[in-house]
């Protein structure tokens, strides 16, 4: 890493150690007391943190103001959450280990994600009871539908299982009518004004064994990164609604947006 490199990740950090902590505790309180806060403060936070960063985010589409909203995405990097958590007050459902990363465990408890082990009989069924009431309380819930990170240049096998654990979790709690889904796709097309072509793609991501601090620094120091993050087509999802159906459905729209989106071709 060159000198400018080190410079510039030192400077990030630096303003990152005086801005965060402080927000921490208002988000802290802010939970606490059920203050609208709670919603609106991380959206502005990762609004910061994206511009520290030198990430530059063109959004398409808008979220649908339907509840309740199950938001289906591809994952690629921690990147996503900061580029996902800028768009609208919204939480993650997450592996139970993310709540022990440091830092990053700590900001997603405090964007109120959902943990779940599903190694776990009784976890699990504790996590969809929340994800079934969170929803019917009419918060935005994100399922990175893949269950893990892919290098960038495919889109993964989505999940199904997951997806219908979320609307049975619904029936479950009592609640009636439908569940919507909407798929977002999270691409990173251009670098330091370049295209990103197939070979540059896995020094974004974050998969496989890859340590978190060297490509957080990694990505601080490089050219910035043009990201676009694309809402696209909303289902309703009810228990009568074939759920391996509409996973795939969801990770077909996601597909075809994606090569769009790496390609460099308009939205038609």
């Amino acid at each position: 890493m060159s000198f400018a490199g080190r410079l510039r990740v030192g400077l990030v950090l630096l303003a990152l150690a005086l801005v965060t902590p402080p927000l921490m505790l208002v988000q802290r309180l802010a939970i606490r007391f059920s203050w609208r806060l709670a919603h609106t403060l991380p959206v502005a936070f990762h609004r910061l943190f994206c511009r520290l960063l030198g990430l530059r985010i063109v959004v398409e589409g808008r979220p649908s103001p339907d509840r309740p909203l199950l938001v289906l995405a591809n994952h690629t990097s921690w990147l996503d959450i900061a580029v996902v958590s800028t768009l609208a007050p919204l939480s993650f459902i997450a592996k139970q280990e993310v709540a022990t990363w440091p830092v990053f465990g700590t900001l997603a408890r405090l964007q109120r994600s959902i943990f779940i082990d599903r190694t776990l009989r009784k976890g699990a069924a504790e996590a969809n009871r929340e994800i079934a009431e969170r929803l019917a309380e009419g918060d935005a819930i994100v399922l990175f539908a893949e269950g893990t990170t892919g290098d960038g240049n495919r889109i993964l096998p989505f999940r199904s299982a997951v997806v219908g654990a979320a609307r049975d979790a619904i029936a479950e709690a009592g609640h009636t009518g439908h569940v919507v889904v909407q798929t977002l796709t999270i691409a990173y097309p251009r670098r330091g004004g370049l295209p990103v072509h197939r070979q540059d793609r896995p020094d974004i991501a974050w998969h496989g064994d890859m340590d978190l601090v060297p490509h957080f620094a990694a990505i601080i120091a490089g050219p910035p990164i043009d990201a676009v993050a694309a809402w696209g087509e909303c289902v309703a999802f009810d228990t009568a609604t074939d759920r391996k159906a509409v996973t795939r459905r969801a990770q077909d729209d996601i597909r075809r947006t994606y090569a769009r989106l790496t390609s460099g071709r308009s939205r038609e």
